[in-house]
């Protein structure tokens, strides 16, 4: 069958290999690929997998062979797959767990777009409450910031969305964003929670506008840049004000659930913001890599 896997050389960072059909073992379903969902970080950092294999996390199909223990859904079940492994392949055994029901009425393609993205900002949300809460979401116009924009909108809070320029605004106000910003230094306020996609020098100046017991998050670094917090900045009176990391990789069907049926009901919809063939990825990833995509690239396979 064909994949996308994994090259290091300049050419890279996939390419296209005939690949050996995978194997289910009793607790796995096979499923039949119809879309995938790149990612930035999986591809930027592509040297931590090794080459050859093959790549990709996100992606939605249909349920060819239910799994022989009989776990999971049953053939012919349309499914979203979540942080999985090796899922850009023309069929890809998985758990169960990794798994999420689509609905009637969600588009495929849509389901393929929530993976890493969409659970990502679920659980960094979901962590407190976020009712009459300020929250800022950083890097808003990307994957991750669509989708949490919208959950936070969901759950009651005041969003203030931050993009890197004036183009990247669009669309954030309809999706709940209570304002847009270019630039942090345009508000004085002070957020009980922040959501950060960019890292380097932007997380200083958000550790900066902490309300007091507010954390901010740090589930990406889109910058490539350091952060450096000037000397002093990390002292405080008050409620202690928070930095958390994110790396949760634990199984993802439960979240994709929730998602998907928030979609079903028209709460939620996905930022789909390239879509094409997968015989196309190489211009994909560079419009993904030149920032010109505003939120997530899907790509059909045939």
């Amino acid at each position: 069958m064909r994949a996308l896997v994994v090259d290091h050389s300049e050419a890279g960072p996939v390419r296209f290999a005939d690949v050996d059909e995978p194997v289910p073992s009793t607790g796995e379903a096979l499923v039949e690929i119809r879309h995938i969902c790149l990612n930035f970080g999986e591809l930027n950092y592509v040297h931590q997998w090794p080459a050859g294999a093959v790549h990709g996390h996100d992606a939605a199909g249909v349920v060819v062979r239910a799994a022989s223990d009989g776990s999971g859904p049953p053939e012919g079940t349309r499914v979203a797959v979540g942080m999985a492994s090796h899922a850009w392949a023309e069929r890809v055994a998985v758990s169960p767990a990794s798994l999420g029901t689509v609905p009637e009425g969600v588009d495929l393609a849509d389901a393929a777009a929530l993976g890493i993205a969409g659970v990502t900002a679920f659980r960094v949300l979901r962590k407190r409450s976020l009712l009459a809460r300020d929250v800022l979401i950083t890097g808003a116009s990307g994957g991750v910031g669509h989708f949490a924009v919208q959950l936070a909108a969901l759950a009651g809070a005041r969003v203030t969305a931050l993009v890197g320029s004036p183009e990247r605004a669009a669309g954030l106000r309809e999706l709940g964003a209570d304002r847009v910003l270019t630039d942090l230094a345009e508000t004085g306020d002070r957020f009980d929670l922040v959501l950060d996609t960019v890292g380097g020098p932007l997380v200083a100046q958000a550790r900066s506008s902490l309300a007091e017991g507010g954390t901010i998050h740090l589930v990406g670094y889109s910058s490539g840049q350091e952060t450096t917090f000037p000397s002093g900045a990390l002292f405080g009176f008050g409620e202690p004000r928070s930095i958390a990391t994110y790396g949760d990789i634990t199984p993802t069907g439960g979240e994709l659930t929730d998602l998907l049926g928030l979609m079903a009901a028209g709460r939620l919809s996905a930022p789909v913001g390239l879509r094409g063939d997968w015989q196309d990825v190489g211009d994909a990833v560079q419009a993904l890599f030149a920032r010109k995509v505003h939120g997530k690239v899907v790509l059909d396979v045939a």
